[in-house]
């Protein structure tokens, strides 16, 4: 598939990774996709998307149009359809709170569909985008929308959790929850209430995603792989908490995901192919 992004212009860029169009045929339809440290928006505009919660009680559901994404703590998956014409925004973890007028915790593991957060706006998005819109023109018509929805006022505390958010990045989440706290002066309780009206989870869980992302992204499936020394570098000093959360995270053991990461290689081009891996 082709992927077109680029990060919006300021002030969207305190609040958005990136902006993508995705379009052709996927390689592989049904992808398995672990928690990550981001938000999304997709607006679909070529055929229907199935997903599944890996918690067995919740129903799959279908979208025909897009939907809302907020974090993820644990795994989900999602099928393609054949051919693939998607409009994504990958919000920074926090970046989705000034967008959608609600606490971030309501889509916490959720999916929404996009008029049940942005009333009658799919069907209008799509109208402007049209069937033959280049992939500049989609996204300049998606960052104009991104652009209107965007709160004049920021919320109460999300200048805070920005701030301490980009340093649980930079970090990959090793620093501990209450050195950000003694460091914003506040509370640990304070800091963990903003995270999760803002984030949608509590610093400590954020943290916890940022590490596995950082240990994801830094498999070469085409050498050998010192899971110890990865996961060590990762931050994660209890091998067996490490292979735990890594299961709880992929649905497979860390040799089992290698072997599929070396069955069915992945073209990292954008942010979206960072951490989905085919299902097997």
């Amino acid at each position: 598939m082709q992927y077109v992004g680029r990060v919006p212009a300021p002030p969207l860029d305190r609040f958005i990774d990136d902006i993508y169009c995705l379009t052709g045929v996927p390689r592989h339809r049904l992808m398995n996709v672990p928690p990550m440290p981001s938000a999304h928006l997709f607006l679909h505009l070529d055929g229907p998307v199935r997903l599944w919660d890996s918690d067995r009680s919740v129903p799959p559901v279908v979208f025909t149009d897009g939907w809302f994404m907020g974090v993820w703590t644990r795994r989900f998956a999602f099928e393609y359809p054949t051919r693939v014409r998607l409009v994504g925004v990958h919000f920074k973890p926090w970046g989705m709170s000034p967008f959608i007028g609600m606490p971030a915790a309501e889509l916490r593991d959720r999916w929404a569909p996009v008029d049940a957060v942005w009333p009658r706006s799919a069907d209008r998005i799509r109208n402007r985008v049209g069937g033959a819109a280049s992939a500049a023109e989609t996204l300049r018509v998606l960052e104009e929308e991104l652009r209107s929805r965007l709160a004049e006022a920021p919320a109460r505390g999300l200048g805070l959790v920005q701030h301490t958010g980009g340093r649980l990045e930079t970090s990959h989440g090793t620093i501990p929850v209450g050195a950000l706290a003694d460091a914003a002066r506040v509370s640990g309780n304070h800091l963990a209430n903003l995270f999760k009206a803002h984030v949608g989870v509590t610093p400590k869980r954020m943290g916890r995603i940022y590490r596995f992302a950082r240990l994801i992204v830094s498999v070469d499936a085409l050498g050998p792989v010192d899971w110890s020394a990865l996961a060590q570098t990762a931050g994660y000093f209890d091998h067996a908490h490490f292979s735990r959360e890594f299961k709880d995270f992929t649905g497979h053991t860390p040799t089992e995901y290698l072997a599929l990461l070396r069955r069915f290689p992945t073209e990292r081009r954008g942010p979206q192919d960072s951490g989905p891996m085919p299902a097997d």
